[in-house]
């Protein structure tokens, strides 16, 4: 996950990720930079899964504390990782990213044509 911040700058760190059918949902330390930065500017980039094919995916982050998850996302989120941040010591925070911009390619020679969502709605 990619995150800025005004005086800070960029911020990048890599977390696991679940996709529910309509959003990305991550998890992170309620202390850490990543965030403090979503608190100042929620927009971030998600790169996902790997640098051959290749998912760039943009959007405005939405924050729940552990304790206010919606249980569904949480219990999915413990069963494909088999690890609960919501019994863990410390507060830790979700992280719901609904894409706005996908782009996508397999390899150099699909550079063109690699945007297959703009504005929240799928390309052809």
């Amino acid at each position: 996950m990619s995150t800025g911040h005004p005086e800070r700058g960029p911020h990048q760190v890599p977390l696991w990720f679940l996709w529910d059918g309509q959003a990305v949902w991550m998890c992170t330390t309620a202390t850490s930079m990543t965030a403090r930065n979503l608190r100042e500017e929620p927009r971030v980039r998600l790169a996902l899964p790997d640098t051959f094919d290749v998912v760039l995916l943009q959007g405005e982050a939405e924050c729940f504390p552990d304790q206010e998850v919606p249980g569904e996302a949480a219990e999915a989120f413990t069963a494909k990782f088999g690890w609960d941040p919501r019994t863990e010591e410390g507060p830790f925070l979700y992280v719901r990213v609904v894409p706005k911009r996908v782009l996508a390619w397999r390899g150099e020679q699909e550079l063109r044509g690699r945007a297959i969502m703009r504005d929240g709605t799928w390309q052809e």
